[in-house]
């Protein structure tokens, strides 16, 4: 088999496709959820805090030169990407919890089988009594 067709075969298996489609709609809720902290949930915290901009926390190490920029840790970004990571694990945690509820109730519903109509419990009833 030559090295086109066995990339064919790989490309176009139904797994593939559904992790493409994970990984590109997991990228754009991730954009979502980025925005949602930034625009939304940390400016109020920022003013409970007393007005603090989190994006803009940082701590200069090095003051910038005419050579060099400065040397700068930003904790404030850090701090909205574990809002975000925080968020997006939340989430991420419920839609995968209700997913297991789904699947137990569908396998309990398989596992218990029907319960036969009305009529068939009857007609047995009814063989049953002409049969004595």
């Amino acid at each position: 088999m030559s090295m086109i067709q066995e990339f064919k075969e790989f490309a176009i298996k139904g797994n593939v496709v559904d992790m493409a489609v994970g990984v590109i709609i997991g990228a754009a809720f991730g954009k979502i959820v980025s925005s949602l902290v930034t625009d939304v949930v940390m400016p109020p915290i920022g003013v409970l805090i007393g007005g603090v901009d989190f994006s803009k926390l940082s701590f200069t190490l090095l003051e910038a030169t005419a050579t060099a920029p400065a040397v700068v840790i930003s904790y404030g970004r850090f701090i909205q990407t574990v809002v975000d990571f925080t968020i997006i694990a939340a989430v991420i945690f419920v839609v995968v919890k209700g997913i297991n509820t789904l699947k137990k109730n569908a396998e309990k519903a398989a596992a218990a089988p029907a319960a036969p109509p009305a009529q068939e419990v009857l007609l047995r009833e009814i063989r049953d009594l002409l049969k004595k």
